[in-house]
């Protein structure tokens, strides 16, 4: 039921309870942050609205009517029952500043995100974070219903119903084990050889697929795959053992590359296979508290990680014996949630 108009505002009941617990209109006015004439407009306002006097004036001050004393009581109880619903929304905003949870493309969460996150930790420290894995696609259907507070994708758009932001670049490579025809060839590999081989491919609905099916368009589409695995950990086993060459972002195969185990296949200017990677949250909608840190973060370190990756092509191969460098700083352990696809 709608109120009456008759209902004076809350601002103005809290004025009204000041002036009668300080006895003065000025009183009441300095605590509450307004000048004199504005607070006795708003009583003069309010007593018309009611339709009886609320106060008495006179040379020592103001105090309530006898009809007045009873709206005290009344604006008493709202103003109480207005403070419990005030503290009630800051402790559900506090509880949910301390939790984000984010679902990211497998790329994504294996090779960008623990340093995200560990970087948030020293910025909000007691946020608890659920991290997700799907494939792209599966990504979008998870924020558009609100599963989670953040989405991470790659891909040339923002998937539909999303607005989104780019936080990093990356680029596909074609990789082959060492001993792969591919591995010792001169000439560049062809967008047109390229759709023509069985490849092994990531499953329909992930960014690198889409990128690379794109890619290849205008070649006639990629062909047939010869596998099609869910991760890129099983891609590069799967490159490694002779299965075939695999394309697969160039974030998951630094060390590899570096040690000789994969090799990767120059290809010709014409195939262009670098992607954003974009943080998506539902068009209309901005992100907010811990959210809106992660996103902030991830922009900041963006020129960071293309730093770092161009440093890395330029590095020479390591040797079998050298191994895989040792790990900097502190080691965040993250467990997938297995009810996602990745």
């Amino acid at each position: 039921m709608a109120l009456s108009p008759r209902v004076p505002e809350l601002g103005a009941l809290e004025l009204l309870l000041a002036v009668a617990r300080l006895g003065s209109v000025g009183r009441a006015a300095a605590e509450l942050g307004v000048s004199q004439p504005t607070a006795s407009a708003r009583i003069k306002g309010m007593e018309r609205q009611v339709g009886v006097p609320l106060l008495e004036r006179s040379p020592r001050g103001s105090r309530p009517t006898e009809a007045g004393r009873l709206v005290v009581e009344w604006a008493r109880q709202v103003v109480e029952a207005a403070q419990a619903l005030d503290a009630g929304i800051d402790a559900l905003r506090e509880r949910r500043d301390a939790r984000l949870t984010v679902v990211a493309s497998l790329t994504v969460a294996e090779y960008l995100m623990p340093g995200w996150l560990l970087a948030l930790h020293a910025v909000i420290p007691g946020t608890a974070v659920t991290l997700r894995t799907a494939n792209s696609a599966d990504v979008a259907g998870h924020v558009l219903a609100g599963d989670a507070d953040l989405g991470f994708v790659e891909g040339p758009l923002p998937p539909a119903g999303l607005a989104g932001a780019v936080v990093a670049a990356d680029r596909l490579v074609v990789v082959v084990a060492p001993d792969h025809p591919w591995a010792r060839r001169r000439s560049p590999l062809s967008g047109r050889e390229l759709a023509a081989t069985p490849l092994v491919l990531r499953e329909p609905g992930s960014g690198t697929r889409e990128v690379l099916e794109m890619a290849l368009a205008p070649y006639g589409g990629t062909a047939p795959p010869r596998l099609e695995l869910a991760s890129s950990t099983a891609l590069k086993a799967a490159a490694m053992t002779g299965a075939g060459p695999v394309c697969l972002s160039e974030l998951a195969v630094v060390e590899e590359l570096a040690t000789r185990r994969l090799v990767a296949v120059r290809l010709a200017p014409e195939l262009d296979l670098r992607r954003p990677l974009r943080a998506v949250w539902p068009s209309g909608q901005r992100p907010t508290g811990p959210a809106r840190e992660l996103l902030a973060l991830t922009r900041r370190t963006a020129g960071t990680h293309q730093a770092r990756m161009a440093q890395a092509r330029t590095l020479p191969p390591k040797t079998a014996r050298e191994g895989p460098a040792a790990p900097q700083g502190p080691a965040l352990r993250v467990r997938p949630d297995r009810s996602s696809k990745s």
